[in-house]
């Protein structure tokens, strides 16, 4: 069985799911997909925090000096440069939690599988 938590993430092969989560109830698998669902959109928040520091870094560096070398001013290029600058922070992302997570949300979800345990 594979999860896909929320059917925008990367499918994650169920050996690379914690053990209690592969032999649990669905409630575990759903459980588990909200913890990943959570792991992945903090990591893309601090992948696009990451992006757009350096995005401002590399603008600011001074690297332009206004000579002319009379090439084209790079427009297409600039554009093509800043779909990809956006796409980067979901793709990092996606390839964290293929790469197995940070575990987070295996550590969320035994926090949730306890507080539920608790008000049983």
């Amino acid at each position: 069985m594979t999860i896909d938590p929320t059917g925008a993430l990367p499918v994650v092969p169920s050996t690379a799911l914690p053990a209690d989560v592969r032999n649990g109830t669905p409630a575990d698998k759903q459980t588990y997909q909200a913890a990943l669902a959570f792991e992945r959109e903090l990591l893309s928040q601090m992948m696009q925090a990451l992006t757009d520091t350096t995005q401002s870094t590399s603008t600011d560096d001074g690297s332009d000096d206004g000579s002319d070398d009379g090439s084209d001013d790079g427009s297409a290029d600039d554009a093509t440069l800043s779909t990809y600058q956006q796409m980067l922070p979901d793709q990092m992302s996606n390839a964290v939690i293929n790469g197995g997570g940070t575990g987070l949300a295996e550590d969320l979800y035994r926090a949730l599988k306890e507080q539920q345990g608790q008000s049983s």
